[in-house]
């Protein structure tokens, strides 16, 4: 089972990593807590500036992958779109460092804080998504990323499998076997419904292009009620756009709350939804948008980010997975009812 403990640099290996950068004398290095836990990032500041290192998560690391990742960044870049800038190492052999088997980046640092749920930041990341996309519409590479998302994934399927044997460990299940059992069978059933119904919509037959793939608040910077920097390109694909759409919408508009998802409702902000909606469209035609697979691609997004880390550790960060599965659940029935409308809302 994966280690829930976070990933971090040893003094020698930050001394050997840092030593192929052309910085300056190093000042102040700080732990960067953000983020997944397998991949450590450290702040640093130097003579040269501000700067943050990453290590790049087991899985995520081939460096064919990181190479394309790169060529993207620096593509988006080349055209104002708001990217970290990548820092190439001093000999010039370009912008990752390996070292035992293990891929390291360094980007500028670039300053600002959390999404603050407010109409112009939840706009500007639509528009940005729909920017994003109409740059990467025609480009192309040699590496060619993965094509399976979180769409009708086997992956997906077994992990949902995973579950029961994973929350069934901890003490909160005792006595409620059955009910675990249940929720997780609702889920099934919910995103295999889902994935029939987009699959029946014509998916397989929907042009692709390169998708960002994890379009989500924590994965950006905001400043001044606007996008600062677009992070985290790992997980680059080749699927349809509305993919990333309908991944953007839900994660724009969820309603979470305190440390309890017993707490939390079942419906999504309609008004942050309609934002995230109109700022995408501002910079990317709607027109061949499949707004009718939205709700379910929406559902099917839901499952797979919850169940993919209760399945390998039980929990869901600092949550335990059952209670955390109850609230999934609640939320895909919100989803399911209330799919027509959110079509509706999505093409208006």
């Amino acid at each position: 089972m994966p280690s829930r403990l976070r990933a971090d640099f040893q003094p020698e290996e930050l001394s050997a990593v840092l030593s192929r950068y052309d910085l300056g004398t190093i000042t102040r290095l700080d732990k960067q807590l953000k983020g997944s836990r397998r991949s450590p990032k450290v702040i640093i500041t130097a003579d040269c500036g501000r700067f943050l290192l990453k290590r790049r998560a087991r899985g995520r690391d081939h460096p064919l992958k990181v190479a394309f990742a790169h060529s993207v960044q620096r593509f988006l870049a080349e055209r104002g779109f708001p990217v970290p800038a990548l820092v190439p190492v001093k000999d010039g052999s370009g912008t990752m460092v390996i070292l035992d088997e293990l891929i390291y980046e360094l980007f500028a640092y670039v300053p600002g804080g959390p999404y603050d749920h407010s109409r112009h930041c939840t706009a500007d990341a639509g528009r940005l998504l729909g920017e994003f996309h109409n740059l990467l519409a025609d480009y192309h590479s040699d590496w060619e990323p993965a094509r399976r998302g979180y769409h009708d994934s086997n992956l997906v399927r077994s992990n949902l499998n995973g579950v029961p044997a994973s929350v069934g460990k901890d003490d909160s299940v005792v006595g409620r076997e059955s009910e675990l059992l249940s929720t997780v069978g609702q889920l099934f059933d919910a995103y295999e419904d889902a994935a029939q119904r987009v699959n029946d919509a014509g998916f397989y037959s929907w042009p692709v292009q390169i998708v960002h793939a994890d379009w989500h608040p924590g994965n950006m910077l905001f400043a001044e009620g606007r996008v600062a920097a677009v992070i985290d390109y790992d997980s680059l694909h080749l699927l349809p756009s509305v993919t990333d759409l309908a991944n953007g919408l839900l994660q724009f508009s969820i309603i979470g709350g305190p440390v309890d998802p017993r707490q939390w409702p079942p419906e999504l902000d309609e008004s942050r939804f309609r934002q995230f909606r109109h700022g995408y469209e501002r910079t990317c035609d709607g027109a061949m948008v499949q707004y009718e697979a939205v709700p379910w691609l929406m559902i099917e997004a839901l499952i797979a980010e919850a169940v993919m880390p209760i399945a390998a550790t039980g929990s869901f960060g600092r949550i335990e997975g059952f209670r955390f599965l109850r609230m999934i659940g609640r939320k895909v029935a919100w989803l399911r009812a209330n799919a027509e409308r959110l079509i509706e809302l999505a093409r208006a």
